[in-house]
């Protein structure tokens, strides 16, 4: 199992653009949804525009074929390829939706290095019409938290987390994100994990506030290029740390082998009788 997990929000930080404003613009319902905004929660507000745009005959083709010019950093794929190369296990939590998650990640070619993606359920029904649903239903119940949009609070998605790793040993976490979304998880974060905002954005402005809120390590960038070198710079040292400490915990049980031996040495040899 690896010792690093490294964790992405999805919108402006693995693509560069929130993928459902870019979906709505492309298919030329931006007006419609500007309409509708203030009066429903925006993942209420893209399952309804997914209503719109089939009544006006617009097919999950055109969807697809819009998702798959997504605008995104060179750099980022060969960031998210490398360190999935290098034994870290990597998962996704956010606010977007599975279908536009897994298109876009498959059409780049890395579904295959996450392990969990963590969003809004997205299917297409019947009817052939994309149906996007809240990750927590917020009709039945409220999730409790005051930081975070009604449909999912990705701070308790980071506590389910932290539980399932720590019956797996010391590992540490890697967190990137943009959004004000990405500030409960981040306050969630442990001594010994790394956060990575992204710099002039919600999270990093809510951040710089009071740093000292933070108990993971701060790590801000800019670029999908910056966001490589830093995430890679971070996966070696933690490599490299961990490599250390356990040839320090051989080192020493090879030690206590050897006092073990020598201990056994200085013991009298047992005779012989002859009958």
């Amino acid at each position: 199992m690896s010792a690093i997990v490294v964790i992405f929000d999805f919108d402006k930080t693995i693509i560069d653009c929130d993928s459902d404003n870019f979906v709505v613009d492309e298919l030329g319902a931006t007006d419609l949804f500007n309409q509708l905004l203030p009066t429903m929660p925006w993942n209420s507000l893209m399952d309804r525009m997914m209503k719109e745009l089939h009544s006006q005959g617009k097919t999950i083709e055109d969807i697809v074929e819009v998702l798959k010019r997504i605008p995104i950093h060179p750099r980022v794929v060969p960031a998210i390829k490398s360190a999935h190369a290098l034994g870290c296990e990597l998962r996704i939590v956010s606010d977007a939706n599975l279908f536009f998650i897994e298109t876009i990640l498959e059409h780049l070619g890395i579904r295959d290095c996450f392990s969990e993606i963590n969003t809004n359920p997205g299917f297409v029904d019947e009817e052939g019409r994309l149906r996007i649903f809240p990750f927590h239903d917020f009709t039945k119940c409220s999730h409790g938290c005051n930081l975070c949009p009604p449909n999912m609070c990705k701070g308790v998605v980071i506590e389910r987390i932290q539980a399932s790793l720590s019956k797996e040993g010391n590992k540490k976490i890697i967190y990137l994100g943009d959004g004000s979304g990405d500030y409960c998880p981040s306050l969630r974060l442990s001594e010994g994990d790394h956060v990575m905002p992204r710099k002039n954005f919600p999270l990093w402005d809510l951040i710089i506030r009071n740093p000292m809120l933070i108990k993971a390590e701060i790590h801000e960038w800019t670029d999908g290029e910056e966001l490589e070198q830093i995430l890679l710079h971070l996966v070696n040292t933690i490599g490299s740390t961990n490599n250390n400490n356990s040839a320090q915990l051989l080192s020493a049980d090879c030690k206590l082998q050897t006092i073990s031996a020598a201990a056994h040495e200085t013991l009298p040899q047992v005779l012989s009788v002859t009958q």
